[in-house]
């Protein structure tokens, strides 16, 4: 029978590190892997619909193949080997990708919508039928598309002023 040590109870289990040592350890493997990260990545979620921007090499040639389908499950968060399960139903036939979102062949990742769901992992989409999920989303799209009308305003107002400053040059010189 095995007693136990001062300061402990029967039922802790005993660590050779000791909780100092597993904290080091802990920060140590998160510093490697905030290393290991090759590019930034938008935040995404379960229920986001999202397009991966993946490189296929066919032939010698290099061309990117665009998936957009909802995320269904986030695996590995603070992981360098971030997984995401990313479904779509295409003529209706399910399909799923797992995409390692630091892998070197996948070249972005594009949020297009985000939806307001209870669960992390979404697993249940695949027996319901598109017509049955009805989720809630955000208007991420249409803030896109405010935030790129005003920076197309920019320009035609700086153009519009050129072209104002030019015209009384060009009578004076006729």
């Amino acid at each position: 029978m095995k007693f136990p040590i001062a300061g402990e109870s029967a039922n802790q289990k005993v660590c050779s590190f000791g909780s100092v040592g597993l904290n080091v350890m802990n920060n140590k493997l998160l510093n490697f892997n905030d290393g290991q990260k090759t590019s930034e990545m938008p935040a995404f979620r379960a229920g986001d619909v999202v397009k991966v921007f993946r490189k296929i090499i066919e032939g010698g040639k290099e061309r990117i193949q665009v998936f957009e389908g909802m995320v269904i499950a986030v695996k590995g968060k603070q992981s360098s080997s971030t997984m995401i399960t990313v479904r779509k139903v295409s003529n209706g036939v399910g399909v799923e990708i797992v995409v390692p979102i630091q892998s070197p062949s996948i070249e972005k990742i594009e949020v297009v919508k985000r939806a307001k769901v209870r669960q992390s992992k979404l697993y249940f989409v695949r027996e319901r039928s598109a017509k049955s999920l009805k989720m809630k989303y955000s208007a991420l799209a249409a803030f896109a598309k405010v935030e790129e009308e005003k920076e197309v305003k920019a320009p035609t107002e700086k153009i519009v002023e050129e072209v104002k400053e030019e015209a009384p040059a060009e009578t004076k010189a006729e």
